[in-house]
């Protein structure tokens, strides 16, 4: 088992998620939803949008459901509940190999990250070097973490995260000595690093493919077909605009996928709850 400085939040939200009535899903209903990474009135000002519209393009009830918290999330995942999901590479490749999903769409361009310590610190050369040293990350299962985790097959030898609640928390964190390392995406690592280049990086992971779109086995291969089709569309892509504004800038064409480029990456779950 991982690590981790600041896990107090963590055990109370399991314990919540415990005791808490289980969520309300109605019969029939095709539900579909993405991680809870924001207050849910900006997640459903997102998604609500493109479950409306594929409701539309297949006649069938689709809505939006905010899972509450990523506890939530992971569990009513793992029970199977969800039928359209949009989340990350590891989420996807699990729900391939364990949920029967079929990845229909996916963001382009791949998910690599950057671990970097301060350029100031002479003692961490290298990822190997960070054996029991502090790190500045996104709490699991942010994939940026898990990545840094899977460098690491001893548990006894892993780095401590001291989780941080966001990006720019992040770098700040290894530039004011708080962590001696952290992990970014890499894009956001050269944003924040451009001006007075005050960190440098030690790792640059391989990458993977970016975030994408799955449907379970409750929805056909036709409605699979028309959904797949309608997202790529014209209108789709204006739809998708929320989703662009905050995960694709540059507003780039969305691309169709296939279970086999996520082969493999469920395994960086492994040692999260719940997905072993």
């Amino acid at each position: 088992m991982h690590q981790h400085l600041n896990t107090t939040g963590t055990v109370i939200l399991f314990f919540m998620l415990v005791f808490m009535p289980a969520a309300s899903f109605a019969k029939g209903e095709i539900i579909f939803t993405a991680p809870p990474r924001g207050p849910v009135a900006k997640e459903t000002k997102m998604y609500k949008p493109v479950a409306d519209y594929l409701s539309r393009v297949i006649n069938k009830k689709i809505i939006y459901k905010f899972p509450g918290n990523w506890l939530t999330y992971q569990n009513d995942m793992q029970k199977g509940k969800y039928d359209l999901v949009f989340d990350g590479p590891h989420f996807v490749s699990w729900r391939i190999k364990r949920n029967n999903h079929e990845p229909l769409i996916k963001l382009p361009g791949k998910l690599a990250f950057s671990v970097f310590v301060s350029k100031k610190n002479e003692k961490v050369t290298n990822i190997t070097t960070l054996r029991g040293r502090t790190v500045c990350a996104l709490a699991p299962p942010f994939l940026g973490t898990l990545t840094l985790y899977s460098m690491f097959t001893n548990p006894t030898r892993q780095p401590l995260v001291v989780e941080v609640k966001s990006f720019p928390a992040t770098f700040k964190g290894v530039t004011s000595g708080k962590c001696q390392a952290g992990v970014l995406r890499d894009i956001l690592f050269k944003r924040f690093n451009k001006k007075k280049k005050p960190a440098r990086e030690i790792y640059h992971s391989k990458g993977v493919p970016n975030q994408a779109i799955t449907a379970g086995a409750r929805i056909s291969e036709k409605d699979k077909k028309i959904i797949t089709d309608a997202l790529l569309s014209d209108k789709g892509s204006q739809i998708l605009k929320g989703i662009n504004a905050r995960f694709n800038k540059k507003n780039k064409p969305w691309l169709r996928t296939s279970a086999k480029e996520y082969e493999g990456l469920y395994i960086l779950l492994k040692d999260v709850w719940g997905f072993d």
